[in-house]
């Protein structure tokens, strides 16, 4: 049984990167469907990193960027961060609603709507995916959207899982679209209990 997150061996996290590769390949399906246009992606980077890590990935503490936050439960615990960049908000943005912005500040409510809908649909790509290959039940919570420093963001799992782990595995993705290259973030952090059933619904001994 596993502890803690500093427990997870090179195994578990080949598993946890096998889920990250297979959940990637599902949200840009999703992504495409939702642009109407070829979506392509790199091998996604599935890393086990501590807050401050994962902080300096997204460009360090106060580098704006968007964060949606989704909590899992049943038979998984935790909650999942969506964390984008300026760039992909605006290639997103401007195809998906025909707008032209290049900045946090031009969003407005329709633009906000929007990106909390694709944020729910690739993460519930993500999710559904899981399930699937484990068997579990998982729901998940409304997306919780929000645009701040990103430290302030990670600020909220980072206080709310400290007594869990100070580590998330976070899964850096590379989409391709048209003449656009773009990043996307997805931090997932389960409870320990739900990291147990996890890698026990995938048939790893613990």
């Amino acid at each position: 049984m596993i502890k803690n997150f500093e427990q997870l061996n090179e195994m578990h996290i080949d598993i946890l990167k096998e889920i990250g590769n297979i959940g990637a390949g599902n949200a840009a399906t999703s992504l495409s469907q939702m642009l109407m246009k070829k979506v392509d992606m790199e091998v996604p980077e599935v890393k086990l990193l501590k807050f401050n890590e994962a902080v300096d990935l997204m460009g360090g503490p106060e580098n704006i960027v968007l964060g949606i936050l989704i909590r899992m439960s049943i038979d998984l615990n935790g909650m999942v961060m969506f964390l984008l960049k300026r760039d992909f908000v605006c290639m997103v943005v401007n195809s998906l609603l025909g707008t032209n912005i290049d900045k946090f500040e031009e969003i407005g409510e329709m633009e906000i709507s929007a990106l909390s809908e694709i944020g729910n649909i690739m993460i519930a790509s993500y999710i559904n995916s899981i399930a699937g290959l484990t068997g579990l039940t998982i729901d998940i919570s409304v997306p919780a959207l929000t645009i701040d420093m990103a430290g302030a963001i990670l600020s909220v799992p980072a206080i709310e899982f400290a007594n869990v782990s100070d580590k998330v595995v976070f899964i850096q993705e590379k989409f391709y679209a048209d003449e656009d290259t773009v990043d996307s973030h997805i931090i997932m952090i389960p409870d320990v209990d739900s990291l147990n059933k996890l890698l026990q619904g995938l048939g790893i001994e613990i």
